[in-house]
C-alpha cells in the first residue's frame, strides 16, 4: 500500500537577525512587527536641534490626548538625552501630575510668572521621569488667569517674554520646549502660540476629528498675522488609533489627504497603558517602555527630532499654517 507523501509546512519567516517566528497567527505577527520595533528604537541615536524648538500642544476640541501627548512625546525626547521642558498651562494640572511633579496650591506655577512676573527658572522643577526632563507645574490659581490677564500689559506676550530670559539664562541649553494648552482658544493658548515657533495637534482618529479644526487654523493664522509671524503648524499626530476599524482608517487618509507634509507616520493607538501610566504618577515611557504606548510615542518622538533636525535642509512653512498643500 503506497504510503502517503509527507507534507511540508511553510518555511518559518525569521527576524531582521536570522531567528525563526511563528508567522501563522494574527498575534503572532502583531508580536513580531512590535519587537522589530523595538529594536529598531533600541539602536536609534536621536540628533539634537542647534536651537531650542518651542512647540504649543493645541487642539480646542477636548479629549483628544493633547495632555497625554505633551508629557509622553517629552518623556521620549528626554529619554533620549535631549533636555525638554514641559509648561503646564491647562489650569486641570494633568501634564504636571503624570510628570510626577508637586503642582498643589501652596507651589509656584506658572500662573505666578503669568501674573506676578515670576521668573519661569524659579517655577520649574525637575521631573522624576529622568533627569533632563523639567516641568512648570500648573496650579488651580491659573483657572483664574483668563479675568486676571485682561488688564496686565502685554498679555499676550507673557510668557514668550518669561520663557525667552529662561532658554537666554539656562546654565545649559534646552533643546525642547512643549506647551500643554487648555481645550479653549483663551489668552492661555494665545500666549502659548505667541511663545511658540511650532504648533503640535493631536487628532482623535473618530467622526469628529476635523470638527472645529479650521476654527483652529483661523485662529493660528491671527496669531501669525498679528503676533507671531514665525508660527507653523509643523507636526500632526494621530491619535487613539483603532486600525481594526474602517472609520479609524477613513479619518487618517482624510488627515494625510488635507495636511500633506505635516502629519507623522507614526500612530497612537487606543492602549491600556497609556491610560494606565498617569495613575501612576508617569509617564508611559517610563511606565511600561516596551509596550505598544511607549513604543508608539518613542517613535513620534524620533520622527519629530529627525524633521529640521541641526543641519537639514528642510525647515517648517511658516507662511502656511493651515498645513494644506503648498
Amino acid at each position: 500500500m503506497k504510503q502517503p507523501e509527507p507534507t511540508h509546512s511553510a518555511a518559518p519567516e525569521r527576524d531582521s537577525v536570522g531567528s525563526a517566528f511563528d508567522a501563522s497567527t494574527p498575534l503572532a505577527r502583531e508580536l513580531h512587527h512590535l519587537t522589530e520595533r523595538r529594536k529598531a528604537l533600541a539602536h536609534a541615536t536621536l540628533p539634537t536641534p542647534d536651537h531650542t524648538r518651542v512647540f504649543t500642544v493645541s487642539n480646542q476640541k477636548g479629549g483628544v490626548g493633547k495632555t497625554t501627548t505633551t508629557v509622553n512625546i517629552g518623556a521620549a525626547l528626554a529619554r533620549s538625552g535631549a533636555r525638554v521642558l514641559v509648561i503646564d498651562l491647562d489650569p486641570q494640572g494633568n501634564a504636571s501630575t503624570a510628570l510626577g511633579v508637586e503642582h498643589h496650591s501652596d507651589v509656584p506655577s506658572v500662573y505666578d510668572v503669568l501674573i506676578d512676573d515670576f521668573p519661569l527658572a524659579d517655577v520649574v522643577q525637575q521631573s522624576p521621569e529622568f533627569p533632563t526632563l523639567f516641568c512648570a507645574p500648573s496650579t488651580i490659581h491659573l483657572a483664574g488667569a483668563e479675568i486676571e490677564l485682561v488688564s496686565q500689559v502685554a498679555r499676550e506676550h507673557r510668557l514668550r517674554t518669561a520663557l525667552e530670559q529662561f532658554i537666554q539664562d539656562a546654565e545649559e541649553p534646552f533643546h525642547y520646549v512643549l506647551i500643554d494648552c487648555p481645550p479653549s482658544l483663551g489668552l492661555l493658548t494665545i500666549n502659548a502660540f505667541v511663545a511658540a515657533k511650532e504648533v503640535l495637534i493631536p487628532i482623535q482618529c473618530e467622526y469628529y476629528a476635523l470638527e472645529g479644526l479650521s476654527q483652529l487654523l483661523s485662529s493660528i493664522q491671527l496669531i501669525q498675522r498679528h503676533l507671531n509671524p514665525g508660527l507653523a503648524v509643523s507636526t500632526i499626530l494621530l491619535t487613539m488609533y483603532d486600525g481594526r476599524t474602517n472609520l479609524a482608517q477613513q479619518v487618517a487618509q482624510d488627515v494625510r489627504d488635507h495636511f500633506t507634509g505635516q502629519v507623522l507616520e507614526s500612530v497612537i493607538p487606543r492602549a491600556v497603558r497609556i491610560s494606565e501610566a498617569p495613575s501612576f504618577g508617569q509617564s508611559v515611557i517610563s511606565y511600561d517602555p516596551t509596550s505598544l504606548g511607549a513604543v508608539s510615542y518613542l517613535e513620534a518622538a524620533a520622527e519629530i527630532a529627525n524633521r529640521w533636525a541641526a543641519g537639514s535642509s528642510d525647515t517648517p512653512d511658516t507662511n502656511h499654517p493651515e498645513g494644506v498643500s503648498h
